[in-house]
């Protein structure tokens, strides 16, 4: 087995996080550690991209503060990561949203999917 295989699977867990793809607006829970003090803090955006594999697979979450588009980078087997929301599934055609970072206003949105009611 190789060393660096062997380390990743000891120091990570593994999270049970729900499905979601790109151009989903998701509310993650992450902790935030300061000092001896810990607390939870709500980071909602719409999902640019999944990246990677296994271990080392990242999300991409994006999100409008005071009309400046911030960026952040999730890993999905963060232990820091209390939970993540899927608040509203995306209508998208791609797997990466680099577009949207060229868009203001109403062309930024993204359409919400039709729910299949039976």
């Amino acid at each position: 087995m190789d060393a660096i295989k062997f380390v990743e699977e000891q120091l990570s867990q593994e999270n049970t996080l729900p499905t979601f793809r790109a151009g989903d607006n998701v509310a993650v829970s992450y902790r935030i550690i300061e000092g001896d003090k810990e607390r939870i803090q709500i980071y909602r955006g719409d999902v640019l991209q999944i990246n990677g594999s296994g271990k080392t697979k990242t999300f991409t979450v994006r999100k409008m503060s005071n009309g400046v588009g911030v960026e952040r980078i999730f890993p999905m087997t963060s232990p820091n990561i209390a939970s993540v929301e899927v608040l509203k599934r995306g209508k998208v055609r791609r797997a990466k949203l680099y577009y949207l970072r060229g868009l203001v206003g109403k062309k930024a949105r993204i359409k919400e999917k039709a729910h299949n009611a039976k």
